[in-house]
């Protein structure tokens, strides 16, 4: 009987792939430097394992794509919390992967009660990867009225500016509210894996070896940690722009155009991971976020300007068309291409070709994507009938052709999708880099003309290459 084992990239992977050498598993392929998601087991002939980001591990398994998975129980915490029926059993704490989740401010002097006080005056902003798990903890603490803001990831830089709290694995610099949860690396199954297959075996082989696995060391309590010193913010200065600046690869050209620009930026990128880079233009505000978030930040006014994808803005649009946010300048970097991807054995080469196969599905019809609204829209547009979309966390390609029949993917070449036997069958459209804003802000007041003449300034560089 097959078993099929959902296994983590990323913080668990070496530990991880420790303990499965210890149980024997002689799974040589999983490794960080793996170019390939899909691998086998020498000792246990009927095990195939594939690699995923361990966010999209305990889905993967409460569906029934997987029969087993190992991941971090945080994230197993973040879907039970609100999908308390998923068919996931925890079988056993792995005791490796250890953190916790801690509900944090960006200052000193904020308590619950002092958050309590506020609920009752407005609401409470929180900020989180662990959208379920925050809004969990605000209901159990009786915060009253709250706003959860999800986002992809640094939460820990958006308080006291743009949210009042943050939920986030460890404490970064932050002033620590709550200890919300202690999560380690979990072996999950699926429920009716459980208990149709027989495979205490291979559990078996995990769980007699995890005591050989180095131990960790143990999680500070909350009195430990850095001292925190409180920021000094300058949110209601008159005329300030807020200016939201991308992490990840598309730093580096953006610091090069910037400085052409005599537009210096002080510590950036960060070495030390510092989100609040200083800028050498007055009345301006610099933070670093992820590139996905920035078109919804833009939207609620907590930022100005912003440095993201045309892709990422295409997906807000599509969520909410209506939206304040505008494109101002491309910036004509970050070029890739939104394609659909299909597997090399599907017999499709176009749109029309998948369209007439799915009329002929009796399932249905899965399309897996980190654009989860262009992902739908494409679907819908179409005509692909009936259709879900899995939202997913990087690494797209591992999901075809097992777990997904479609990707929404970017790509720059091709080469990556074609390594893993892929090909595209249609171009949705182009992306590059973008400067993006709120349609609200009004011309000619002090923050237009600001915004204005940045935007100006650096149009002129790019007019001039």
């Amino acid at each position: 009987m097959d078993i099929k084992i959902a296994l983590p990239k990323g913080r668990l992977l070496n530990k991880t792939a420790s303990l499965l050498q210890l149980a024997g598993w002689g799974m040589d392929g999983y490794h960080e430097k793996a170019r390939l998601y899909n691998l086998k087991s020498s000792a246990y002939p009927d095990i195939s394992a594939k690699m995923f980001h361990e966010r999209d591990i305990p889905i993967q398994v409460a569906i029934g794509n997987y029969d087993l998975g190992i991941c971090g129980s945080d994230w197993i915490e973040e879907l039970l919390v609100k999908y308390p029926s998923s068919a996931v059993v925890k079988v056993r704490d792995l005791g490796y992967g250890m953190g916790g989740l801690y509900m944090t401010a960006g200052q000193a002097g904020v308590s619950m009660s002092s958050l309590r006080r506020k609920a009752g005056r407005g609401a409470v902003r929180i900020v989180s990867e662990y959208a379920n798990l925050a809004e969990s903890f605000a209901l159990r603490e009786r915060l009253g009225r709250f706003s959860i803001f999800p986002v992809w990831g640094g939460a820990e830089a958006y308080p006291p500016e743009d949210a009042d709290l943050a939920l986030i694995s460890g404490r970064a610099s932050m002033v620590p509210i709550a200890r919300v949860l202690d999560f380690s690396a979990c072996l999950i199954a699926n429920r009716n894996s459980w208990g149709t297959k027989e495979f205490d075996e291979v559990i078996a082989s995990i769980c007699e070896n995890c005591d050989q696995l180095p131990a960790e060391e143990a999680m500070p309590d909350e009195g430990g940690g850095r001292e925190v010193v409180p920021r000094t913010v300058e949110t209601g200065k008159d005329g300030l722009v807020r200016l939201a600046l991308p992490d990840g690869h598309q730093q580096l050209p953006l610091l090069r155009l910037l400085e052409k620009a005599g537009i210096k930026i002080e510590d950036y990128p960060s070495p030390a991971g510092n989100r609040r880079p200083v800028i050498n233009i007055e009345g301006v505000a610099v933070k670093v976020i992820r590139p996905q978030d920035m078109p919804l930040q833009v939207a609620n006014g907590n930022f100005d300007l912003a440095v993201t994808g045309k892709d990422w803005v295409a997906d807000h649009l599509c969520q909410f068309p209506s939206s304040p946010v505008k494109e101002v300048l491309a910036l004509k970097s970050g070029r890739v291409r939104i394609v659909a991807v299909v597997s090399q054995e599907m017999p499709v080469e176009n749109t029309a070709d998948l369209r007439k196969l799915i009329d002929g599905m009796a399932f249905p019809f899965r399309v897996a994507s980190e654009y989860v609204n262009i992902a739908d829209r494409y679907a819908r547009d179409n005509h692909f009938g009936r259709y879900r979309v899995i939202p997913t966390w990087g690494a797209t390609e591992a999901f075809l052709p097992d777990d997904a029949d479609l990707l929404i993917e970017n790509t720059e070449t091709g080469g990556t999708i074609a390594r893993h036997n892929l090909k595209i069958i249609d171009t949705l459209f182009e992306s590059t880099a973008c400067l993006i804003s709120n349609v609200r802000i009004r011309a000619g007041s002090p923050k237009g003309e600001k915004v204005k003449n940045i935007v100006e300034t650096i149009r002129k560089v790019l007019e001039d290459r």
